[in-house]
């Protein structure tokens, strides 16, 4: 235990003076420097090349080769930027000057249902910089809370839980967490969660790009079940570093006599569309290094076949 101890705080150490580097260089610098990390991950290591060339072939059939390659390095070019951003974001992003930073799209209707008393779901996915996006409503005034799994590094975990909480995004854990969920629903708070996960074989499926994706049930049954307005957004990176349009795809509201999304099939497969749509407007800010689509329906339907099998011996 002690010597896993020692081992987790001096990598602790090494990310500091790694992010401690990072805030010492200027953003214009960050820039250049992303951009040849990013070509020396696609070029020369091909980091998780096959997964990402993969991903973009279901996403794109109908691009050239040429297109999809320009993608895959733009999107290593935007992740090692959004690193560096996050490291600055602390000392350049404040309250007193989010406007020469920030914009959100359809700012009246996001608005009106964060300041309500009724509780709020933001679905958004692993596009854009997904780590400011809850960062920057907080830095609004609007205090947020997210699901994520603890990191195993203590020390990293706690290090990343002060940063996100600094102006109000706080963090709940994957595990056991349902009832801390429901009261902060109950209260009308905002929960902020990635809706593009892959769920298991027991996911709810719906297409994504075309393609059967497993999805987490639970990102519905959370705004069914408390019948909360839901918006589908990302922070997508304008021309520069650290500028960024908080983009509303579509807002829902089980409230609404016209609301038609009633099941968790039909709301999941609702905001898994609207993130598609901002997807391919925005392909390389898509992290499609992750595994998005494994397995198939029929995955599902054998775990079902095997419970049954089960109950009935």
């Amino acid at each position: 235990m002690r010597k896993k101890q020692t081992i987790d705080f001096a990598l602790y150490l090494l990310v500091r003076l790694l992010i401690c580097g990072v805030q010492a260089l200027p953003l214009s610098a960050l820039k250049i420097l992303s951009d040849h990390m990013g070509s020396f991950c696609w070029h020369v290591l091909k980091l998780r090349r096959s997964v990402v060339e993969e991903n973009l072939r279901i996403a794109f059939p109908e691009v050239s080769q040429a297109e999809r390659d320009r993608i895959a390095l733009a999107m290593w070019k935007h992740l090692f930027l959004m690193i560096c951003e996050i490291a600055h974001a602390p000392r350049k992003l404040h309250r007193t000057n989010w406007r020469q930073h920030s914009s959100i799209s359809r700012m009246r209707d996001i608005v009106r249902h964060l300041v309500s008393d009724r509780p709020m779901v933001i679905i958004s996915g692993h596009l854009g910089n997904f780590e400011l996006g809850g960062y920057l409503l907080a830095l609004h005034g609007f205090e947020t809370h997210t699901i994520a799994r603890p990191l195993d590094n203590r020390y990293l975990d706690d290090y990343v839980n002060r940063f996100r909480g600094a102006k109000g995004q706080y963090m709940l854990p994957k595990q056991g967490s349902g009832p801390q969920i429901t009261e902060l629903l109950q209260r009308g708070g905002t929960l902020v969660l990635l809706g593009d996960q892959f769920a298991g074989k027991g996911g709810c499926w719906v297409d994504f790009f075309g393609k059967p994706a497993s999805t987490h049930k639970a990102v519905a049954v959370f705004s069914l079940g408390s019948a909360a307005p839901t918006a589908v957004s990302a922070a997508l990176r304008g021309k520069n570093p650290l500028e960024f349009r908080m983009e509303i795809a579509a807002i829902s509201d089980p409230a609404a006599a016209d609301f038609q999304w009633t099941t968790v099939p039909l709301l999941t497969d609702w905001y898994t569309q609207n993130l598609e749509s901002m997807v391919r407007r925005h392909p390389e800010q898509y992290w499609w290094v992750h595994r998005r689509w494994k397995g198939d329906p029929s995955d599902r339907r054998r775990i079902r076949k095997t419970h049954r099998q089960q109950k009935a011996a």
